[in-house]
């Protein structure tokens, strides 16, 4: 396969190539986010703020907990034993929620994404953190879908948790960045009304 300089320049400056450009930098963006994000926690143990990390994986990993708990047990009617941050179910199988499974490397990956790419700070402002709110959510869910997949196909359970359930996130985050790329960050900024005589008041 011959690639050109010209055709690698043409695919970076021409319009017609925008949307393309779009998925690549989105996929640039996130594979860069995830290796840096993987390196520093398990090589560098979340230097220089260990403790701050430490700090924020226990409260994020008792929200999730206790949201996917509440709504497998008063949502779902599904009977549970919790002890500690373990989730039992009455066929035997269970889940445990660690520091993994908090959400903050996802939802840090998408704030990284926005404030990465180009757009308006005061949009940002307010679409970070309802994009994290999302993440969030989305967290719960896998949760909670998990414990559905331990009790009817506990022998599925690390197929969902490993492939399909942790996609979810990603495909999260694909439709928040769309979002952010085609319709918020396109929206032209409100300009003075201009009357007829072609004077701003």
């Amino acid at each position: 396969m011959n690639i050109s300089f010209a055709g690698v320049k043409s695919f970076f400056y021409e319009p017609r190539y925008k949307h393309l450009r779009d998925v690549f930098w989105f996929a640039v963006i996130t594979l860069a986010i995830h290796y840096s994000y993987r390196f520093w926690a398990n090589s560098l143990h979340y230097w220089p703020i260990q403790s701050w990390m430490n700090d924020l994986h226990q409260v994020m990993v008792g929200w999730v907990f206790n949201q996917s708990t509440w709504a497998i047990q008063h949502i779902l009617n599904i009977p549970l034993q919790l002890s500690g941050t373990i989730m039992y179910f009455d066929n035997g199988s269970w889940t445990s929620i660690n520091s993994s499974c908090s959400g903050d490397k996802q939802i840090l990956q998408f704030a990284l994404l926005v404030l990465i790419y180009p757009g308006l700070w005061k949009r940002k402002l307010w679409f970070i953190p309802m994009g994290m709110v999302i993440i969030h959510f989305t967290n719960v869910l896998r949760i909670v879908l998990l414990g559905v997949v331990s009790v009817n196909k506990p022998e599925l359970w690390h197929t969902a948790h490993n492939t399909v359930l942790r996609a979810m996130f990603y495909v999260v985050i694909l439709i928040l960045w769309i979002i952010w790329v085609e319709r918020i960050n396109k929206k032209p900024e409100a300009g003075p009304e201009i009357s007829s005589s072609g004077k701003s008041f």
